[in-house]
């Protein structure tokens, strides 16, 4: 691949994703990081991308809210995942989700679905599956964040313990092999145990950028939940601990 057409795909690929890591783009490229750094440089000083810390940007994408901005990070590899899990759910069925953008993109696979009973703390969600195809949606009250609209707290808690259902689902903000699945709030932390502990089935969904990263809180271990859904295979490490805990593990277009 010559160098202009390099650039066209470095703008493709952020019009797609919003941004990307320098590493990520070196290797989606099939170049070194040197050569991707050579070839960003004439198009952040054309104003044409912006550069942050190991990564590059699209200037509005830049200024977009935080959950905005997050949506957009590896939308394609999230839109996967959320397309597997939302097979495995049918019409009729109940879901508990909490907020986060892998949830969400699942949200938005599952308005093919009916007669949906959606419990989630988080007014995307909530917005994306109510009203339409014969669903309930129940949302946990709260103080909405303002980064994500999302309700949190002990009332939070309170409500979407008084549900049971078929498919509890969340987001993971790092999944570390000697920690398990892990956040960076504690309130999230504690809002994502409980939703986990509500489900016939419980499976976590999270793209491969947070593998071996280590959160600030514990959600749980690796046997506090029953299913890891992702969009590539985990280091070998976590997939030992994985596999130790009896956890299933899918990859997203590896069936």
């Amino acid at each position: 691949m010559n160098h202009s057409k390099r650039h066209s795909e470095i703008l493709r690929l952020l019009e797609t994703e919003g941004t990307i890591t320098i590493a990520d783009l070196a290797d989606r490229l099939g170049v070194s990081l040197e050569t991707v750094r050579r070839d960003v440089k004439p198009l952040a000083d054309n104003g044409a991308i912006l550069k942050m810390h190991g990564a590059i940007g699209l200037p509005a994408v830049v200024g977009e809210a935080p959950f905005e901005r997050r949506m957009r990070e590896n939308a394609e590899a999230k839109r996967s995942i959320a397309r597997v899990v939302a097979a495995t759910i049918r019409d009729g069925d109940s879901v508990m989700l909490d907020t986060g953008t892998t949830t969400s993109y699942l949200a938005r696979e599952l308005l093919g679905h009916r007669r949906l009973t959606v419990v989630t703390n988080s007014s995307d969600i909530a917005r994306t599956l109510a009203t339409v195809n014969g669903n309930k949606v129940y949302m946990a009250g709260g103080e909405l964040r303002s980064d994500s609209g999302a309700a949190f707290g002990v009332s939070a808690i309170e409500f979407v313990s008084r549900f049971a259902v078929a498919h509890a689902v969340i987001s993971a903000g790092a999944v570390d092999a000697a920690n398990g699945v892990m956040d960076y709030n504690l309130e999230e932390a504690e809002f994502a145990r409980t939703v986990l502990a509500r489900g016939q089935r419980s499976v976590v969904v999270t793209d491969h950028t947070k593998f071996g990263r280590q959160g600030l809180v514990q959600v749980c271990g690796f046997a506090g939940f029953g299913e890891l859904v992702t969009d590539r295979a985990p280091p070998a490490d976590l997939a030992e601990a994985l596999a130790a805990a009896g956890t299933e593990l899918t990859v997203a277009g590896a069936q």
